[in-house]
């Protein structure tokens, strides 16, 4: 069974149809006057889905962006406004998306991305989602507020939690005000346990692949990570990742590899190459190398959420993503994820628009082969700017690094 051709996961149909009614949902939430509020992907949505709203992610419409191949034609439209080609290819893909109203939403026969009536930030990831929603709250005469979380952070302690837990306490009062319903905490602890829930099956999702053959690769998971992205603190979410944990550990009984012939296994750190996933995944799977583990489909693990002290812990979750982490902790953190999952070699996605989720810059690659001998190599590239990657350089690059693989 672990030579069969690789062949796609049953629950995709469902995962499809639930981001599906999601979006439906989405776009017909301002007809029957629900509000909406637009969220960074690492944000507070437990408090907004608390409160109810429709809540959209725009990091998600980015990845949509990319991966649709449109991002490049897009983006040009935010240069000329004002937007430089260096900073985020998803600021920049998503703002010339609506410069252009062009959305990959428009061909699920959706008018688009719905207009934010409150845009809520959190900068655990970078400045420039605060700069992206700031555009919007200025084209629409919105309120934009958030959450400043701090940088380089090492231990997160209980002064940390306490400053960044009464940062999203104090969202309420804004929020009440936008949507004229007043703050239940009862049902913030409701959507809390629903979001560790989802949080608890999608870490089962993930870990699958430290099994061999892997049942799942890194391009699976940009996929299935879906829910988990828009839909954490739902129902949905949790019912969906319970029907994929199933079928995964299906396959590991059944010894079903994602790859045929698995020979090597790689931990991609950095962002997708949105654009370019299909055949990334197509050459892994001719050189028989599973991609098992990433920074980036971890990020949505909150293992610190608690429904008894949702604030509190809230701000442990958010704070605790490997982006706004210390040097010292994400190579303890690679490094525990090298050995959990049997890795062989890593790859660094060095994302030219992508400078706070790009960690081969700054010796890392370097600092953590000496530590324990991995091999490594760094693709150049970008999110969603396509212009910025090279597909033969990669390709030519990726086969001499399996080559190196197979004589280590």
């Amino acid at each position: 069974m672990a030579d069969a051709p690789r062949r796609d996961l049953e629950s995709t149909k469902t995962m499809k149809s639930v981001m599906g009614d999601y979006f439906t949902e989405l776009c017909q939430g301002p007809e029957r006057g629900t509000k909406t509020a637009w969220c960074t992907s690492v944000g507070p949505a437990e408090l907004l889905y608390a409160m109810g709203f429709n809540v959209f992610f725009p990091e998600n419409h980015g990845a949509m962006l990319g991966a649709s191949r449109m991002a490049t034609d897009l983006i040009p439209a935010a240069n000329a406004l004002g937007y430089s080609p260096d900073i985020c290819s998803y600021l920049t893909s998503d703002i010339g998306s609506y410069l252009k109203n062009e959305s990959p939403i428009q061909k699920m026969n959706l008018p688009g991305p719905p207009r934010a009536d409150v845009l809520v930030f959190n900068t655990n990831q970078c400045r420039d989602v605060k700069d992206w929603f700031q555009f919007y709250a200025r084209e629409w005469n919105v309120p934009c507020i958030g959450i400043h979380t701090p940088r380089s952070i090492g231990q997160i302690d209980e002064q940390l939690a306490d400053y960044i837990g009464a940062q999203i306490e104090s969202l309420i009062e804004p929020l009440e005000r936008v949507s004229g319903e007043k703050f239940d905490p009862d049902r913030l602890r409701q959507v809390v346990a629903l979001s560790r829930q989802c949080t608890e099956l999608w870490k089962q999702v993930l870990l699958a692949a430290a099994n061999r053959p892997a049942p799942l690769t890194f391009f699976d998971g940009t996929i299935q990570m879906g829910p988990a992205v828009v839909l954490r603190g739902t129902r949905q979410a949790v019912d969906y990742y319970q029907l994929l944990v199933d079928e995964l550990n299906q396959r590991v009984a059944q010894g079903v590899g994602a790859v045929a012939g698995e020979r090597f296994r790689i931990y991609w750190e950095g962002m997708p190459i949105w654009g370019k996933l299909s055949s990334l995944a197509k050459q892994f799977v001719e050189l028989k190398t599973a991609v098992v583990a990433s920074t980036y489909c971890n990020s949505w693990i909150f293992d610190a959420l608690d429904p008894a002290d949702p604030f509190r812990s809230m701000a442990r979750a958010y704070s605790s993503i490997f982006i706004c982490r210390s040097e010292e902790y994400k190579e303890q953190y690679i490094k525990q994820m090298v050995e959990e999952y049997q890795v062989d070699g890593i790859l660094y996605h060095d994302a030219k628009t992508c400078p706070n989720n790009s960690n081969c810059r700054y010796e890392m690659p370097q600092r953590l082969q000496r530590q324990f001998g991995k091999p490594y190599l760094v693709i150049n590239g970008d999110l969603n700017d396509l212009r910025l990657y090279s597909e033969e350089q990669a390709r030519t690059n990726i086969e001499a690094f399996a080559e190196q693989l197979a004589e280590t």
